[in-house]
């Protein structure tokens, strides 16, 4: 999930983006209360929910998907084998239940009657058709390589191997059959995961890839999406024919993109929004103060961390890398400039992953900042860079407001080696697709778990990843390492090969973590059944908002 780039904005716009806040801050001194005037109009009856979704989609698609403000969407509308419940477990959805054979390796699921919103029974094809389609090397999913788990899926995606030997059958219209390469138990959290939603074959055929516009769409979720105005908001209503219907409060929800927090902020406050899914880090405080019972923050499985291109020459240098690691005040970014609870990082796996005790930060971790910049520029002249020969590189990032706020506290960090960086901004797709096609030297990137394990985390960095490890690192130890974890069914040692790989990692500085993410949400009062959890889904199915009229 994962990301920021910066580039210097001229002194009107950074006037502007000033006054903005002032104005903001000024709505907050000014109490004022929410109003509703700004929400659209509901049909008389209904309960319509209104969310701020962070950034506009690029596609709904469950194959195509890499955000998770799209997933956000999506989720509300596909339902997989497993699901979340409110607080972000793993339960039953397609799957009423699954049993696993004594090997670990062959999964089979036991689908619950359900139809898709066109009136169309779900079956164990839509499963296969749809875990066939994003391994199809022609749908060009960059999420493939999470399912390299299922037996044959590298080789079908690579295009060496038919897609009818992907490692999944229906053994009958209701049960599913899924063979792995090697054990997983954490295959149901992966179950949650888009890249194992279902697709309505029936739907596929007939549209192809526009399947998933709003006059095509069909899906098996509590809600329908049937409006998409580019730029302004996603619409969605309930789902008559979902299984669980009849639990379902809501009956629309509008996904309003707001890369703008402080907008955002505004408009929960104004009663315009009912819920915005982020805070600029350093206004939670405020907002706490302002809006108490509005500010949701919890512990989370994320990290935000620089990648380097391995392209670049500069870069294929350990000390280089190093130095740059060594040089980051990760203090100051999160208790000085954030200040809304993110925590320092110097491994890559967040603390709080299940089944998992992270490895040693690097030895210079706990030395005091001047100590470990003394050392960078040690390092740095090593590798040939001095006062007569400084390093000139720039970091890519998108502008959202975490990284506008500590992207210049780490130009200034590295003018302090000698290092002289640009910092260059971008909208958040735009940063991603440069990422993926390696056009950068250094990008700003930040990553949420898909599921709730280590190797959610460490197989970025694998070798066969793709797109998704942006700077190609590239080690056979470390490879060989979740190779080993991926065949080892007994947890504990499991662990400690993969503590042993992260540790491996660290060591050739192939990425630089900067600090460990929090949740950040405001919630209007009036919404009902929301949960803080430790992965951030916050499913519609579940809310519902005061005064309503109780489902079912």
């Amino acid at each position: 999930m994962s990301m920021w780039r910066l580039r210097l904005i001229d002194t009107t716009v950074r006037g502007l983006r000033n006054l903005c806040v002032l104005a903001a801050a000024a709505l907050f001194v000014a109490g004022c209360g929410p109003r509703e005037s700004g929400r659209p109009p509901c049909p008389a009856g209904k309960v319509c929910l209104l969310k701020g979704n962070g950034a506009e989609p690029a596609t709904l698609d469950p194959a195509k998907i890499t955000g998770t403000w799209e997933d956000n969407i999506a989720s509300d509308a596909i339902i997989g084998l497993v699901q979340d419940d409110a607080e972000g477990r793993a339960i039953p959805g397609m799957a009423e239940r699954w049993t696993t054979s004594p090997d670990g390796r062959v999964w089979t699921f036991y689908l619950r009657d359900a139809l898709w919103s066109d009136g169309v029974a779900v079956t164990a094809d839509d499963f296969v058709f749809a875990l066939r389609r994003i391994m199809a090397p022609q749908t060009a999913s960059e999420y493939a390589s999470l399912l390299y788990v299922i037996e044959n899926a590298q080789a079908v995606n690579e295009g060496k191997a038919a897609g009818e030997t992907l490692g999944v059958r229906a053994l009958s219209p209701k049960v599913l059959e899924i063979r792995l390469t090697h054990p997983a138990p954490y295959l149901p959290e992966l179950a949650k995961h888009q890249t194992m939603y279902p697709v309505p074959k029936h739907v596929v055929e007939k549209w192809g890839d526009a399947w998933v516009q709003p006059g095509h769409f069909v899906g098996n979720g509590p809600f329908k999406i049937v409006e998409w105005r580019l730029g302004d908001y996603v619409r969605s209503v309930k789902n008559p024919r979902f299984y669980d219907a009849a639990k379902v409060c809501v009956d629309e929800i509008r996904y309003y993109p707001t890369t703008d927090a402080i907008s955002g902020e505004r408009r929960v406050k104004r009663g315009e929004l009912d819920i915005n899914d982020d805070i600029q880090s350093n206004r939670v405080a405020f907002a706490r103060q302002q809006m108490p019972a509005y500010v949701r923050t919890h512990t989370y499985l994320g990290l935000a961390y620089l990648a380097f291109n391995s392209h670049v020459k500069a870069f294929q240098d350990l000390r280089v890398r190093t130095a740059l690691a060594m040089a980051i005040d990760r203090e100051f970014i999160t208790g000085k400039l954030l200040r809304g609870g993110q925590v320092a990082a110097y491994t890559f796996v967040p603390p709080g992953v299940a089944n998992y005790q992270a490895a040693r930060p690097p030895v210079w971790a706990n030395w005091p900042l001047a100590r470990r910049q003394a050392a960078a520029r040690v390092l740095l002249a090593q590798a040939g860079y001095g006062p007569d020969h400084p390093l000139h590189t720039v970091i890519k990032h998108r502008n959202s407001p975490d990284p506008m706020l500590f992207m210049p506290a780490i130009q200034a960090d590295w003018k302090e080696i000698g290092v002289h960086v640009d910092l260059m901004q971008s909208e958040t797709q735009i940063a991603y697709a440069s990422y993926r096609n390696r056009d950068f030297e250094i990008a700003d990137a930040g990553w949420v778990a898909d599921f709730n394990d280590a190797m959610s985390f460490l197989y970025l960095q694998q070798s066969t990843t793709g797109t998704q490890n942006y700077g190609d690192y590239n080690s056979p130890v470390f490879d060989a390492l979740l190779a080993k974890a991926d065949n080892e069914p007994d947890a504990k040692v499991r662990a400690g090969y993969l503590a042993q790989a992260e540790s491996v990692m660290l060591r050739d500085a192939s990425v630089t973590p900067i600090y460990f993410l929090v949740n950040k949400n405001l919630v209007s009062p009036r919404v009902t059944g929301w949960v803080d959890n430790i992965i951030d889904h916050h499913r519609a199915r579940y809310l519902c908002l005061q005064g309503a009229r109780a489902p079912g």
